[in-house]
């Protein structure tokens, strides 16, 4: 088992005014030699976005985006003809395949956005873009793992599919509460994120926002120090 500590004070920062973010991987004028990626997980930016204020319509292709808004509301269009709201406990994707633009803004006129927009690498080239959101139970995270991704080849499950062989597992754990993870595939790596809280992870101690990258691995053993919500990313490393 190897494992790589991301503490949540060495991440990339940039305060733009109407955007605040964190870049847990190098991004735009933030840019790390030993943070370019883990496996095909190439962008967990933890954003801030005034009220109001947002990104205006502009393009990706080829990467799987994923957002999470962890509180306020979020107002998406984009060109395939989608336009929708989202709000905590919902889930985003944006397969970008072949080429799409969009835009991303805080619905609210009063309140700040709080999300996390996370990229990955595709491992199909140029399919057809597409777009889906779906409301998860936060009752059925509650110390057991919620699986909100999952790679397009498993077509069990409520978890909403991209193009890659990654799954999304959240997990609500309470204090002193342990649960362990499997692999999901041979060779996979687990990007681990405290959304907030403390856990214990291979005699590691992670607080709000720190990381931990493990490879080489089989089961892994979460402990929470206090009450904490965890965000497991299992991806493919090649």
């Amino acid at each position: 088992m190897q494992q790589v500590l991301h503490p949540a004070n060495e991440r990339g920062h940039a305060n733009h005014g109407w955007l605040v973010a964190n870049h847990s991987f190098s991004f735009a004028n933030w840019q790390h030699p030993n943070k370019m990626n883990f496996g095909a997980l190439r962008v967990l930016n933890d954003d801030i976005i005034a009220a109001g204020m947002g990104f205006g319509e502009h393009p990706h292709s080829n990467m799987e985006i994923v957002t999470l808004v962890q509180q306020g509301a979020l107002s998406h269009k984009d060109s395939m003809g989608n336009g929708a709201t989202m709000y905590a406990n919902e889930v985003q994707v944006m397969s970008a395949g072949s080429g799409v633009t969009h835009s991303e803004f805080n619905a609210s006129t009063t309140d700040d956005l709080k999300l996390f927009q996370i990229w990955l690498f595709t491992n199909t080239q140029n399919v057809q873009p597409r777009y889906e959101q779906k409301l998860f139970d936060p009752l059925l995270r509650k110390n057991q793992w919620q699986n909100i991704i999952k790679p397009n080849t498993e077509v069990h499950g409520e978890a909403i599919f991209i193009y890659q062989d990654a799954w999304f597992s959240l997990v609500d754990l309470d204090a002193a509460n342990k649960i362990e993870y499997t692999c999901k595939l041979a060779g996979n790596g687990a990007y681990i994120f405290v959304i907030e809280g403390e856990a214990k992870i291979n005699n590691t101690i992670l607080g709000h926002r720190d990381a931990l990258g493990i490879t080489d691995y089989t089961n892994i053993e979460i402990e929470a120090v206090i009450n904490s919500r965890i965000l497991l990313i299992d991806v493919v490393m090649d």
